[in-house]
């Protein structure tokens, strides 16, 4: 018996756009269903030879997605409320993998200690200081 999934979906899978929830039920779903996953093998064929959707392209491009920039202004409460509405809805209706991994790295981030910050701080000076312009001019 077939699952109700669309070329869609099976695209989203491919991209793993799909909330982690979802990818499971596909993939529970292509093991039991031989169809499902001849259907899949011909959504990838189109999805490999440059066949693209407007909603493929919006995925894989991940338009929808907020940027690092405004996860973090998220995190600082420091949007406007319609962007505060749309990031909330993004991470927990959506369940959009890559931002909220994003957002758990910046959280981590916002819990290290002072000194870590400036240790890593330090490091990336030395390792970069050779290859810096000393003269100031190119």
């Amino acid at each position: 018996m077939s699952q109700p999934f669309n070329d869609s979906d099976l695209e989203a899978y491919l991209d793993e756009a799909l909330p982690s929830e979802e990818m499971s039920r596909v993939e529970q779903a292509l093991r039991a269903d031989a169809l499902l996953a001849r259907r899949l093998a011909a959504v990838a064929s189109r999805h490999d030879s440059g066949t693209h959707s407007i909603g493929g392209i919006w995925r894989r491009h991940r338009l929808s997605c907020p940027t690092r920039e405004q996860l973090g202004s998220y995190l600082l409460d420091a949007l406007p409320d319609d962007w505060v509405e749309y990031i909330a809805f993004h991470l927990e209706e959506i369940g959009c993998r890559l931002c909220l991994a994003n957002l758990a790295d910046l959280q981590q981030q916002q819990k290290e200690l002072p000194a870590t910050v400036q240790e890593r701080r330090r490091r990336y000076f030395q390792s970069s200081a050779g290859h810096l312009n000393r003269s100031g001019g190119q």
